[in-house]
């Protein structure tokens, strides 16, 4: 990114876009345990760290979910989110910096590895939060529909956004 003000912005709009997709489109399952809640704020959680790399992904997950906890009652879930969101953004965006082949498998990859971060960091989550080994296991299946709905909407966009957003990057100047 180009400079400091445009990185504060992008990173602001992926916050308040992941935090707004994980508030206003979502369903609960009613499933045992915590059953999950299935929303889209991955989806600009994915969008952010694909086109503007891990430390915005990494911002985005943590604060625009972790915010979402916070404001939904949801607020003793809040630091495993910022923790486990967080690091879902992170890779995500190292794996699409750094693997250089087949852009859609990659990004495919990248949300899969984010996708088995997500299973084992929530259901570490439940368990410590309900004492409870079995219980957990009911979130599994919101948390994958979860990520495979983002992957469907985001793998086939993501690579012609960034080099749309790559478009109207300003150039550095000396000053």
């Amino acid at each position: 990114m180009a400079n400091k003000t445009q990185t504060l912005v992008i990173n602001a709009l992926f916050i308040a876009l992941t935090l707004v997709a994980t508030m206003f489109i979502n369903i609960r399952l009613p499933l045992m345990g915590n059953g999950g809640l299935i929303h889209l704020g991955n989806v600009p959680l994915f969008l952010a760290a694909i086109i503007y790399g891990r430390k915005t992904g990494a911002i985005a997950g943590a604060f625009g979910m972790g915010l979402f906890d916070l404001i939904s009652g949801w607020t003793a879930w809040a630091p495993f989110t910022f923790v486990i969101v967080g690091a879902m953004g992170y890779v995500v965006g190292l794996m699409s910096e750094k693997l250089k082949f087949n852009p859609y498998a990659v990004n495919t990859l990248a949300i899969i590895v984010a996708l088995v971060i997500k299973i084992v960091g929530y259901y570490f989550a439940e368990v410590i939060l309900y004492h409870n080994w079995i219980l957990p296991l009911g979130s599994i299946p919101g948390n994958i529909m979860q990520v495979v709905v983002a992957g469907i909407i985001v793998v086939p966009f993501a690579n012609r956004l960034k080099k749309l957003a790559g478009k109207f990057t300003p150039v550095n100047t000396p000053a």
